[in-house]
């Protein structure tokens, strides 16, 4: 059987990206453990190069789908106490956001980043692997924002103690994990939405690939959350979908978080991207699409 290619071909992670398999980290991380084969042969370091048409490939000892699989991307309103995650650890019975997706395809979807188990909100399902590594990978810097419910009140002035002091802390988490505070990278950015005698309610913007989990933040810094909802990935709000609820992206939506991620010429920042308009086209006028489900 002929080896793998060594020569430039597709990487193999990016070819079990492309057909629904994970990420590609996660695809890299099962060529590491040898649970990939190539013409019958492991591997195990990367890279790897192959040729889609002529080389066999098997993930687990299954066969990749040479097949052009449709792109999928979902929007769940996650519920509090649901990992957003494809599975649980063994013996646990959690449950996941991927139980919540009755979709014809939920088997190859994986979740575009975390949100804390008690967090409610906007979580992205997606079979789309490249779509999935822009959103979650630090240089591309697609923020997240969230609405959160403090305790006590906070007028302005605290509330830009706070949006420093979560700075500060975001630094120094930088640090510790060997990141580097590049010249013009985004900041964790607060805004008061309202306040009474019992709470307060922020609006928080994080880019990702900093300290994701803005709960463990907030209460380090002595203002724990009652309450955290995800509202918007970049581009896509949160917007049409009850509690525990999913629908498919529109196209107009699909479109946005793609412009979002896309590289610069330049390589080193991504592009802007409006919010998507509503089109409530399909993806596929051949395929029926799910709307909103309970």
């Amino acid at each position: 059987m002929p080896a793998p290619k060594a020569n430039p071909g597709v990487r193999l992670q990016r070819l079990m990206a492309a057909a629904g398999i994970g990420a590609r980290r996660a695809c890299e991380r099962l060529i590491e453990e040898g649970r990939v084969r190539v013409n019958g042969r492991a591997v195990r370091e990367l890279p790897v190069f192959v040729d889609p048409r002529n080389d066999r490939v098997e993930v687990d000892g299954k066969p990749l789908r040479r097949a052009r699989v449709r792109p999928v991307y979902v929007m769940l309103n996650k519920p509090a106490r649901v990992l957003a995650t494809s599975a649980d650890e063994p013996g646990m019975g959690r449950k996941t956001v991927a139980s919540l997706v009755r979709h014809p395809g939920a088997s190859r979807l994986v979740v575009a980043g975390r949100l804390p188990f008690d967090a409610t909100g906007l979580v992205l399902l997606t079979n789309d692997g490249r779509l999935v590594n822009r959103l979650t990978h630090p240089k591309f810097g697609v923020t997240r924002r969230y609405i959160a419910t403090i305790r006590g009140t906070l007028d302005a002035p605290a509330v830009s103690r706070l949006e420093r002091e979560l700075n500060k802390l975001q630094k120094v988490h930088d640090r510790r994990a060997g990141k580097i505070d590049r010249p013009g990278a985004r900041r964790v950015a607060l805004r008061l939405l309202d306040a009474d005698a019992l709470k307060s309610r922020l609006e928080i913007t994080i880019p990702e690939g900093r300290t994701s989990d803005i709960a463990d933040l907030l209460a380090t810094l002595g203002s724990p959350a009652k309450h955290l909802e995800r509202v918007a990935i970049g581009p896509l709000e949160l917007v049409g979908v009850a509690r525990g609820a999913w629908r498919e992206l529109e196209r107009a939506e699909i479109a946005a978080l793609r412009a979002a991620t896309r590289p610069a010429r330049d390589g080193t920042r991504p592009r802007s991207a409006p919010r998507p308009t509503s089109t409530r086209d399909s993806l596929d006028a051949n395929v029926e699409q799910p709307g909103v489900r309970p």
